[in-house]
């Protein structure tokens, strides 16, 4: 079973996320967007839904989790369910929250250091093919 197939995202947490966001903007060019979100499209992936996220989240978000850590790298997979059924075999902490969106489905793990990571699966991602259904 695939596990992680690419980078969805690399989000930032910042004293004042919208300064960041602009020195990013200057200096690497990045078009930086609504709420300080870049959507980076590779010329190489075909999958015109998967693309990776940069982003600034302000200094105290919960989003990272209950953590101090300052980056959070989100991973793209093909079967959330079936790797986070993987994952929990292994002993690998999930935490119990979820989201369904109409962008994909998302869930977090705790790595051994106590870092939150994000995984997405993004929509129709795992869509069985004609041959594997009834």
């Amino acid at each position: 079973m695939p596990r992680a197939t690419g980078i969805g995202g690399v989000f930032l947490r910042a004293k004042d996320p919208d300064a960041l966001a602009r020195w990013y903007a200057a200096h690497l060019g990045l078009a930086v967007g609504p709420d300080n979100y870049v959507s980076l499209r590779w010329s190489d992936d075909p999958d015109p839904e998967a693309s990776t996220v940069w982003a600034t989240f302000e200094e105290g978000t919960p989003y990272f989790g209950p953590t101090q850590q300052a980056v959070m790298i989100n991973f793209r997979v093909d079967d959330l369910d079936a790797l986070l059924a993987a994952l929990q075999t292994e002993g690998v902490e999930i935490v119990p929250k979820r989201e369904d969106h109409s962008y994909g489905k998302f869930a977090w793990i705790v790595d051994p250091e106590g870092n939150r990571v994000e995984l997405w699966e993004p929509p129709g991602a795992s869509i069985p093919s004609v041959d594997s259904v009834g």
